[in-house]
Order: C-alpha cells, then sequence, then structure tokens
C-alpha cells in the first residue's frame, strides 16, 4: 500500500504574546493557539476576565497590561521572559473604537488621544519592548490586527481610520526594521468582525461578518510558515470593497 506524502506537518509550538485577549479576535487567537500547544502570555486590562475560562490554566501566564501604558509593556515583557526564558510572537489585538467624526467636538479631544495611545502607541511600545527577543529567535513574528479602516476611509470614522492608518504605517516599518532580523511582520485587515466592536452596526447580519474564529485560523496558519512566504499584509472583506 503506498504511503501518502501528504502528511500535516506537526505543529510547531511557539511563545506567544497577545494583547487584547480577554475578547473578540484577541481571545478566539488564544484559544486556538492553546488548543494547538503554544505557550501563552496574555496581556489584558481585567485578568478577572479570564477567571473560569478556557483560558484561565496553570500554564496559561494572564498578566495586567494597560496599551495605554507605555510603561506596561516592558512590564508585561520582563514577566513573560522570566517565566518562559524567552519568546518568539507576538500578536497585538488589543484596541479601542470610536465613531468621533472630522469636525469633532471639543469634549471629544480626549477621546482621539485615546485612539492614538491604545491602537497606536500600545503596539509602538510593545514592539520596542519585546523586539530584543524577538530578533535573537531568528524566526520571529509579529501579528498586528489593523483594519479595512487602516487601508481606506469609508464612511466618517476619522479619528478611528487615522489611527488605523497610522497604526499600518508602523507596521510597514517593523517588516524594514526587522527583516534582516528574521523577523515578519503581518498585518491583518478585516472590515466588519462579529464582536462586541460591531454589535451596534445594524447595514449587516451578525453571521455574515467575519467571525473571530476565522481571524483565529488565519493565525494559527501564519505562525507555522516559513520565513520565505510569510504574507506582509491580509484584507479580509466580508463585504464587497470598491
Amino acid at each position: 500500500m503506498p504511503v501518502s506524502t501528504n502528511l500535516t506537518p506537526p505543529i510547531q509550538a511557539r511563545t506567544v504574546l497577545i494583547s487584547g485577549a480577554s475578547r473578540g479576535i484577541g481571545r478566539a487567537i488564544a484559544e486556538q493557539l492553546l488548543a494547538q500547544g503554544h505557550r501563552l502570555s496574555l496581556g489584558v486590562r481585567r485578568p478577572e476576565d479570564l477567571v473560569d475560562t478556557v483560558l484561565d490554566r496553570p500554564d496559561v501566564q494572564v498578566h495586567p497590561y494597560e496599551a495605554s501604558d507605555p510603561a506596561a509593556a516592558q512590564t508585561w515583557v520582563d514577566a513573560a521572559v522570566a517565566r518562559y526564558g524567552g519568546f518568539d510572537t507576538v500578536v497585538h489585538s488589543a484596541a479601542v473604537f470610536s465613531r468621533v467624526p472630522l469636525l469633532f467636538e471639543a469634549s471629544q479631544v480626549g477621546e482621539i488621544e485615546q485612539l492614538w495611545q491604545v491602537n497606536v502607541m500600545g503596539p509602538w511600545w510593545l514592539t520596542r519592548a519585546a523586539w530584543p527577543h524577538l530578533a535573537a529567535h531568528g524566526q520571529g513574528r509579529l501579528v498586528v490586527l489593523v483594519s479595512m479602516s487602516g487601508k481606506r476611509s469609508k464612511g466618517r470614522l476619522a479619528g478611528y481610520t487615522a489611527s488605523k492608518f497610522a497604526l499600518m504605517g508602523l507596521c510597514q516599518t517593523m517588516r524594514n526594521e526587522g527583516w534582516d532580523q528574521g523577523i515578519r511582520v503581518t498585518a491583518i485587515c478585516p472590515s466588519w468582525v462579529n464582536t462586541d466592536m460591531a454589535a451596534a452596526v445594524q447595514a449587516m447580519p451578525a453571521e455574515a461578518m467575519t467571525q473571530p474564529g476565522d481571524i483565529a485560523a488565519i493565525t494559527s496558519q501564519l505562525l507555522q510558515l516559513p520565513n520565505s512566504c510569510v504574507p506582509f499584509e491580509l484584507a479580509l472583506s466580508c463585504n464587497l470593497e470598491m
């Protein structure tokens, strides 16, 4: 009987930091990677939110992390290194959403500043803190949940769109900076995803949106690819983009 040569290769376990892992896309990615045997360090605003969940296990590190606090990134990285001896992957999923328009009110300035601090500076601070460990591995990975709003402006979401365009630019520079050190960057750009962030959307039913589990499956695949074929940008559209 001939032996099949089309066997699925075994999962190569990675040590992964995931921000925003208490809900939505980050939570789905954490659950998927845990099921596949990866080692996880989860950065969340409220660690108590993961108590009595599938992620509440002795072999999963849950660490307090506030993306808008510059010191929180280094503290989390230090804790992950103390626990695992190092790591090779960071998944940036923490983000905030806002409907601040172009002609914003004076009272909305703080909301714009929060968008910048969480959606742009949060990934920047965390990447900066994680960089030596990613470079030391030789095949480090940065997976960044950007958004289709980082590729085009649709509607009147000026504040959110500006923050995501800035994040996409940051991803491009991460890629340039890390290429020769073996760090590969992927910017995942979904449109509507069935999470709490899209709960108020009426233009599309939740079941027609991209599902968090599908993005988790894509992320899992990305972590198994060799350095020679890691895509930089993945646009995930649940509706026709013109």
